[in-house]
């Protein structure tokens, strides 16, 4: 089936007009958008493709850059707080740590950190404010053979704005959120300051925008401690929580064997609120002068993340807090351990140049250049509560210089009826990441031992061809084909006791895509189909992680791991009914040695995690999407969803009792939905909706539950209103999640939270 699928990519993309040179004046529109149709798409929009824009943007309470797509179809970032670094987006039946199945780009520059698949390899959201994004693009699946592998669940490119005339703007944000769970009881500031100005060349090629945004919020814990029973406890002590949604758990037979919260191990602590401090700068340089355009970019971030205090919970017989040691609780002995102090700082940047031109006949060709690097990231954390209380010991986790580059070159003929496309792309991925021991956890100056080093290099080079064929003025075809030669080197573990090199692996991939599309009388059908193969990550093969206590744990990576290798089709059905627009979807994948990270609580409560691969796995699901403009009232438009998934692993030899199983964090069903309506002139509002049913925990389908360290059931609703006071002034005041809902993705999503802004624009 390969061969034959991979020899028809091939003759269409090398077959010759079958009728005139140009292509018809009303070919159908290669776009199947949901959201605005204003303006056009930047990545190639195989299979459901969403462009968002300032309609959409308007009514959402964006606290960060990756809120703009909130309510996108059958799609969700795991964004914890606000603030949160680790945000990773997924797209239909993609798992909440599967990052390296998402490509993300600023500007077509590559941001998607493919250092390494999980939840601490997020896309570098950071590097944008949200007052600089113009539109957002998402396209499901890997459709296109312009991209790379990685593409597998998806695409998203930020656009930011380029200035067609002098201008700034400056925007204030203050927020809060309630907090309530087990014993903490807080409420949680933060806030945004943005500004910027651009500047457009009278009857010049050139233009300039500069933009700046300092971030700074406290989000909710993150983790919550149990005890460990056991010891020789002799302080006795009270203020423990059995938690009661354990106790459910327990009872229905789908608990987290020693998780925190079952009678065992009562919950003593919540891990410290995370303050995060925030600093980004931009500055883009274009140039047009109706042949020639070029982009240059530099983009610079800063991130602190201090969890000063853990929230400690137990109590002596004198009222004092009693975080860490030997414990009490009635006739039963427990040990109290795990609730650490720390701060991460980290700073980051983009720097990437492109340039474009018309070569005559149709032709123009393109090119792009990027780095993305971690100039530095130090993680300090404490041996413990007293340790942290005190300034004793604990260990660093540093890395930096590291990061990647990425170059992308194409020439192309549009208006024909044969449009081609020729193209290659490169990339460069490197990874050093040393712990070591500390004197004084809060100083690196305080190093006695370096404990592990991990290091590897990984690159992809690849050469692409695509053709859309303009059959007749109602129809098109469109074929690709990509050639991957990835090779992973110069990988190596250091210990104290080890010094161990790796040998270095090389591998090649042919994908093939195939699209067509037509017209049937204001009907738009679409089918695509693809073989995508995602390759492993630096950080899966050499890049070993810690465990929850901070010991390296020798299980979490794999040198050996296969790359995964996908079969995807997708059928979409539009119909334009005058203010409504219906599309329909119909998605399928079947993927052949998911890399996927087994991880879950030891016999001593401390989370462990490793990268291995699954035989098959499969997704299908239906999607079903709404627009209106102007209906059912004049200044109402509703965007809604609906999608119905699939996902579960097929067959698994290490371990046969997850096949059949949905596959984890997936849930059955998702629906999103945004209303707008312009009250006046000046007044805007705007409600918000976001569902997920309760998905699977665990592999095997066995944990299932409503509380920390599970992925739960989500139910949001949020509202907005904006009012322009001015042309040139802006209030806005929202609320995300109004009925305070509580949902965990393992850890709680944020509570009730309110949102206060002001807005000024030239």
């Amino acid at each position: 089936m390969k061969t034959s699928y991979a020899a028809l990519a091939v003759a269409l993309c090398l077959s010759t007009p079958a009728f005139a040179d140009d292509a018809p004046a009303d070919a159908p529109d290669a776009i199947l958008v949901v959201g605005q149709r204003d303006a056009p798409i930047e990545i190639a929009p195989r299979g459901l493709a969403v462009s968002l824009g300032e309609e959409q943007f308007s009514a959402i309470n964006a606290f960060n850059t990756e809120d703009l797509m909130k309510y996108a179809p059958n799609f969700f970032v795991r964004k914890r707080y606000s603030g949160d670094s680790n945000g990773v987006p997924g797209f239909r039946g993609t798992h909440s740590t599967q990052s390296a199945r998402t490509l993300v780009m600023v500007d077509g520059f590559v941001v998607s950190n493919f250092l390494g698949n999980s939840f601490g390899f997020s896309p570098k959201w950071g590097v944008v404010g949200p007052g600089e994004v113009q539109q957002f693009d998402i396209v499901y699946g890997p459709y296109s053979s312009r991209y790379v592998g990685n593409s597998m669940g998806g695409i998203v490119n930020i656009t930011t704005r380029s200035p067609k005339e002098t201008e700034a703007f400056a925007k204030v944000q203050g927020m809060v959120q309630p907090y309530r769970q087990f014993s903490t009881d807080d409420s949680y500031w933060g806030g945004s300051a943005e500004a910027g100005f651009g500047l457009k060349q009278k009857d010049g090629p050139w233009s300039l925008r500069v933009t700046a945004r300092y971030f700074r919020n406290e989000g909710q814990p993150m983790s919550f401690y149990g005890l460990t029973p056991g010891g020789a406890g002799t302080t006795p002590v009270t203020g423990a929580i059995v938690d009661p949604k354990q106790l459910e758990a327990i009872a229905a037979g789908s608990a987290i064997p020693n998780s925190p919260g079952t009678p065992t191990s009562p919950v003593f602590a919540a891990q410290s609120p995370a303050l995060i401090t925030q600093k980004q700068g931009k500055i883009k340089i274009s140039y047009d002068d109706g042949a020639i355009t070029g982009q240059l970019l530099f983009a610079w971030w800063n991130n602190k993340d201090d969890q000063h205090a853990p929230d400690c919970y137990l109590r002596d017989t004198a009222g004092n807090a009693v975080c860490e040691g030997a414990v009490r609780i009635g006739s039963t002995n427990y040990t109290a351990s795990g609730a650490n102090w720390s701060i991460t700082k980290r700073d980051e940047f983009l720097l990437g140049a492109k340039i474009g031109a018309e070569l005559g006949n149709g032709w123009e060709a393109r090119a792009a250049l990027s780095t993305y690097q971690i100039v530095t990231s130090k993680g300090f954390t404490s041996n413990g509560y007293i340790a942290g209380r005190d300034n004793k010991a604990g260990r660093l986790a540093e890395a930096g210089p590291t990061g990647w580059w990425t170059a992308d070159v194409a020439i192309e003929r549009k208006g024909a009826a044969h449009e081609v496309a020729l193209g290659s792309t490169a990339s460069f991925y490197r990874t050093d990441t040393r712990n070591y021991s500390l004197g004084n956890w809060r100083s690196r100056a305080s190093i006695t031992a370096l404990t592990t080093e991990t290091y590897g290099k990984t690159r992809i080079l690849s050469a692409w061809a695509e053709d859309v064929w303009h059959i007749t003025p109602d129809a098109q075809i469109t074929a690709g084909l990509r050639y991957d030669d990835w090779r992973a080197y110069d990988g190596g573990l250091l210990t104290p006791s080890l010094n161990y090199q790796y040998a270095s692996r090389h591998d090649t991939a042919l994908s093939p895509t195939l699209s067509g599309q037509i017209d049937l009388d204001g009907t738009v059908l679409q089918l695509s189909l693809a073989l995508a193969t995602r390759f492993p990550t630096v950080g899966e093969l050499y890049q070993g992680s810690l465990d929850s206590l901070g010991n390296f744990d020798p299980n979490s990576f794999d040198i050996n791991l296969k790359p995964e290798k996908s079969r995807d089709a997708n059928l979409l059905v539009r119909r334009d009914l005058g203010p409504v627009t219906l599309t329909g979807s119909v998605f399928y994948q079947r993927v052949k040695d998911t890399i996927f990270s087994f991880s879950g609580f030891n016999q001593n409560n401390v989370i462990r995690s490793g990268f291995k691969n699954i035989d098959r796995t499969r997704q299908w699901g239906v999607e079903a999407i709404a627009e209106t403009k102007d209906w059912p009232l004049p200044g109402m438009d509703i965007e809604a969803n609906v999608a119905w998934i699939d996902s579960k692993t097929l067959r698994n030899r290490a371990n046969s009792a997850a096949e059949g199983v949905q596959f984890p964090r997936i849930p059955r069903w998702r629906i999103n939905a945004n209303l707008r309506y312009s009250v006046s002139d000046t007044v805007q509002t705007a409600l918000g909706m976001r569902y997920a049913s309760r998905p699977n925990t665990d592999l095997f389908g066995l944990q299932r539950g409503d509380t920390f360290g599970y992925t739960s059931e989500l139910f949001a609703l949020d509202a907005r209103v904006n009012w322009d006071i001015s042309a040139h002034f802006r209030l806005s005041a929202g609320v995300d999640n109004i009925s305070n809902n509580r949902a965990w993705v393992f850890h709680p999503y944020p509570q009730r939270t309110f949102l206060l802004e002001m807005g000024w624009r030239l």
